[in-house]
């Protein structure tokens, strides 16, 4: 690209010196030639004002006197009597002459010189011109050279980046180069950058919250297929195992589905009035062979028949990602408490462990904050359930570790379904 534009401006500036320093060389010549004219009848004049005051003075009128006066000329002066006097030497056959003639008081005088006698001049005015000429085209290279440079520079670095972004490098430059064009690219490359970033970071984000919400039910789904193989030889336990499984593998493809809207940036929910206790039932089931495995047990308590705004399959969600940490870091029974609150309908689980580290209660719902062997992605997606359908998910207490889903009453969501009028009906 460089060698491109250098030539190019080469070229450019070679033919704007031509057209300008073809017609100036042409001028230039005109022009001496014309001075050439001028200065030869200025000096016809004075040589025939000259002899004519000779004349009056009564003084002979001498070629020698003139030719010393007027050196390189031909001169020739006819007198008033017709006599004629020559000066100077006398041109060449067939070269070309400069002549002019003037005439007074009866004096009449032709001069002529050698044409050649102004190509030294002429050729010296020429010279002048093409150093004019070669020094524009030097600095025309010169601040090609220059303008190619800032260029080109410029663009390797654009095209540097842009491969870096497709490597999967996508971090912004903020590099500006003073040139508005290039400077808007790398602004784009930029902003490219930014969201290259942003969608690799989205893409990670979902691979690890895919990775986590599918541990837990595909481990319930492994256990049954377990229980099925252990129980081969009882038709009625397969049978009812294999129900089991095929419900499980139902809620699993509703957790794909969750996982497929948050990728899409679905954010609106699908609250419905749930009666809470067979969500939870349910996974009491699933999960009380896994803690009896371990020697613990899950319990139910509280008020029963109590219904709620939310998605089943975000609450089941909620409340498998509490069991499951209480079984990866709380210790004893877990008990799941129903109860109405003040506006909501509350589901707290906890359990007898020795609860929450104090460094780690403000930050327990942040992203990747984990007490131990988890990936801390666990309550920060539960908690993103809760909300989504406009609920919450809170830390009640720390030691032991209780947690508290709160769900906003279907009475209430009815209310506020319902359009206010005001004033007598």
């Amino acid at each position: 690209m460089r060698r491109r534009l250098l030539l190019s401006t080469l070229a450019v500036a070679v033919v704007a010196i031509l057209l300008l320093g073809i017609p100036l060389a042409y001028a230039a010549h005109k022009l001496i030639y014309e001075e050439a004219g001028q200065s030869l009848d200025r000096e016809a004049s004075a040589i025939a004002g000259g002899v004519a005051y000779t004349l009056e003075s009564r003084q002979p009128v001498t070629g020698a006197a003139i030719a010393r006066e007027y050196p390189g000329r031909h001169i020739a002066v006819t007198l008033p009597g017709g006599a004629a006097v020559e000066a100077g030497p006398r041109p060449r056959p067939g070269a070309r002459q400069l002549t002019a003639t003037a005439s007074g008081q009866g004096v009449r005088v032709r001069l002529s010189r050698p044409a050649s006698q102004l190509k030294d001049q002429e050729l010296r005015l020429l010279l002048f011109i093409g150093s004019l000429a070669l020094l524009g085209v030097a600095v025309t290279v010169g601040l090609a050279m220059v303008q190619a440079r800032k260029l080109t520079l410029p663009l390797r670095d654009l095209a540097e980046t842009a491969d870096r972004l497709g490597t999967g490098n996508a971090r912004p430059r903020r590099r500006r180069y003073g040139i508005p064009e290039v400077d808007r690219v790398a602004e784009v490359l930029d902003r490219s950058a930014v969201r290259i970033a942003d969608l690799l970071a989205a893409s990670r984000e979902f691979a690890s919250d895919a990775s986590h919400q599918l541990r837990t039910p595909l481990t319930a789904l492994s256990m049954r297929l377990e229980e099925m193989i252990e129980a081969a030889d009882y038709p009625d336990v397969v049978r009812e195992e294999g129900a089991a499984a095929v419900a499980q593998t139902e809620r699993l493809v509703a957790v794909v589905e969750q996982l497929l809207a948050r990728a899409r940036h679905d954010r609106t929910g699908g609250a419905v009035a749930s009666p809470i206790d067979d969500i939870i039932r349910q996974q009491v089931e699933e999960w009380r062979p896994i803690f009896r495995r371990d020697g613990r047990d899950v319990r139910i308590v509280g008020e029963q028949g109590l219904v709620g705004m939310t998605n089943p399959e975000g609450l089941s969600q909620i409340v498998a990602t509490l069991l499951d940490n209480s079984l990866m870091h709380g210790a004893g029974t877990v008990t799941i408490h129903t109860k109405p609150g003040a506006s909501s309908v509350v589901v707290e689980v906890g359990d007898e462990g020795a609860g929450i580290p104090p460094e780690l209660e403000p930050r327990i719902f942040e992203r990747s904050v984990s007490g131990g062997r988890g990936t801390g992605l666990g309550l920060y997606l539960a908690r993103s359930l809760a909300v989504v359908d406009g609920g919450r998910l809170e830390l009640i207490q720390s030691r032991p570790a209780v947690f508290g889903v709160f769900l906003r009453e279907a009475a209430e969501a009815r209310l506020a379904g319902e359009r206010v009028v005001l004033g007598p009906a």
